[in-house]
């Protein structure tokens, strides 16, 4: 009975934890109707080095975020690994979470793959933040890694 009793309240902890995270990555990611970097391929991004349009027909739900890809490969490639393809800081602009760890929007073809990660900047209105990133990277990157663990521990 003690076993028994012990399997089925680790299923339910597990259950719960990932309902749990579902919901924290729902609530503190940069996402438009659940959709993450407004429909853009996040494999693109380390592939072709640069940015380009899903399709809602290759879309993957991982934990709360839904990803549009472009070809059914790159959903595939997504799928074995998620985490080494999300962007960091839930998607917000890397710049702005390292200078006063404010969520701010990004423009989603203005990024940068870091020691093999997804960043990504705010680019509108003159102002690039990838510029201002790029004169200090190292301090802000430091100080975002520290801001983005108050949204997202």
């Amino acid at each position: 009975m003690k076993i028994l009793f012990t399997i089925v309240f680790g299923l339910i902890s597990i259950l719960s934890f990932g309902q749990d995270l579902s919901q924290l990555r729902m609530s503190q990611f940069n996402l438009n109707n659940g959709i993450a970097l407004s429909g853009y391929d996040p494999i693109a991004y380390f592939k072709q080095q640069k940015a380009i349009k899903g399709k809602k027909e290759w879309a993957v739900y991982a934990q709360g975020v839904t990803y549009y890809f472009s070809t059914a490969e790159n959903k595939e490639e997504f799928k074995r690994n998620p985490s080494a393809y999300e962007p960091q800081y839930g998607g917000w602009c890397a710049y702005a979470m390292g200078k006063d760890g404010s969520k701010v929007e990004i423009d989603p073809e203005t990024f940068k793959i870091i020691d093999g990660k997804l960043y990504l900047y705010y680019n509108r209105f003159f102002n690039n933040t990838l510029k201002s990133w790029n004169k200090d990277e190292k301090n802000l990157k430091a100080k975002a890694d520290v801001n983005w663990q108050k949204f997202y521990p």
